[in-house]
C-alpha cells in the first residue's frame, strides 16, 4: 500500500518560501497523480494543487496560483509542494494523498490521511 510522508513545513514570514516534500514508500508513486491539501485552523480541508502520474499535468486553488509549484521526482519517489510570497491565510497543515482526476477536479483516492506538516505564516 502506498504510504506518504509530508516534510518541510515550518513557521515563516509573510512573502517567505517554504519546500514541501511527500515522499512516498510502500509501492512506487509514479503510478498514481498525488495531491496537496492543506487545512485552516477551524475550516475543513480544501484542495491545493495536484500533479499528474507523470508530471505533465498540473492544476492549481486559484488562491495560490502563480506562487506555488507542485512538481515530482519519480526517481526519488517524492512530490515537491514550492510555496513563495506566502501570506498569512496560507498557514494550516498541509497533506499530500494521492488522487483520483476528473477533469479539472480531483479528490483524495484513499480515506486516510497522514499526519501532515504544519504551516504557519506569521510576523
Amino acid at each position: 500500500q502506498l504510504q506518504l510522508v509530508e516534510s518541510g513545513g515550518g513557521l515563516v514570514q509573510p512573502g517567505g518560501s517554504l519546500r514541501l516534500s511527500c515522499a512516498a514508500s510502500g509501492v512506487t508513486s509514479d503510478y498514481y497523480a498525488i495531491g496537496w491539501f492543506r487545512q485552516a485552523p477551524g475550516k475543513g480541508r480544501e484542495g491545493v494543487s495536484y500533479i499528474s502520474s507523470s508530471g505533465g499535468r498540473t492544476n492549481y486553488a486559484d488562491s495560490v496560483k502563480g506562487r506555488f509549484t507542485i512538481s515530482r521526482n519519480n526517481a526519488k519517489n517524492t512530490v515537491y509542494l514550492q510555496m513563495n510570497s506566502l501570506k498569512p491565510e496560507d498557514t494550516g497543515i498541509y497533506y499530500c494523498a494521492p488522487v483520483y482526476v476528473s477533469g479539472s477536479s480531483y479528490r483524495p483516492l484513499y480515506d486516510y490521511w497522514g499526519q501532515g506538516t504544519q504551516v504557519t505564516v506569521s510576523s
